[in-house]
């Protein structure tokens, strides 16, 4: 049997800089700090974004192998136009214009589309850490 209630609890994201990448979070997507009790072992932060979207950023344990993101690989989805297929976070704003234009004055590299429709835009970014990130034009969801 499939699972019965399900929904979105939260997406987390690894960092050497969960401060940083807190900060980038918050002035970029408007994303709240929330309480997030210190387990003594690794930093991490909750954030929120109203009114119930969470992101847990936590410390990146420094015995993984991993790559940091693709900033630190030559692959090609280090170019922001690379992101609509690839793995990467969207959300919706409603002042979709605006937005772009905040987040190009803050020099972030990006790579805008507008769908068939005429209508739907959507731009591409990266974070700090290079976690693809997509913003599109959409209506927010009716809840339900």
């Amino acid at each position: 049997m499939a699972a019965k209630g399900v929904c979105l609890h939260h997406i987390s994201r690894e960092s050497s800089d969960v401060k940083r990448l807190a900060k980038f979070y918050n002035e970029i997507l408007g994303f709240e700090k929330i309480e997030c009790p210190d387990n003594g072992i690794y930093e991490r932060i909750w954030m929120r974004l109203p009114p119930v979207f969470s992101l847990h950023l936590i410390e990146r344990n420094p015995k993984t192998k991993l790559p940091e993101g693709p900033w630190s690989s030559t692959d090609a989805i280090a170019d922001p136009k690379n992101i609509s297929r690839g793995h990467h976070i969207c959300f919706a704003v409603s002042n979709y214009d605006s937005f772009v234009q905040t987040i190009k004055e803050k020099g972030i590299e990006v790579s805008e589309k507008t769908q068939p429709d005429g209508i739907t835009k959507q731009v591409f970014f990266f974070d700090p850490d290079g976690n693809g990130l997509e913003v599109g034009s959409w209506e927010a969801p009716i809840k339900m």
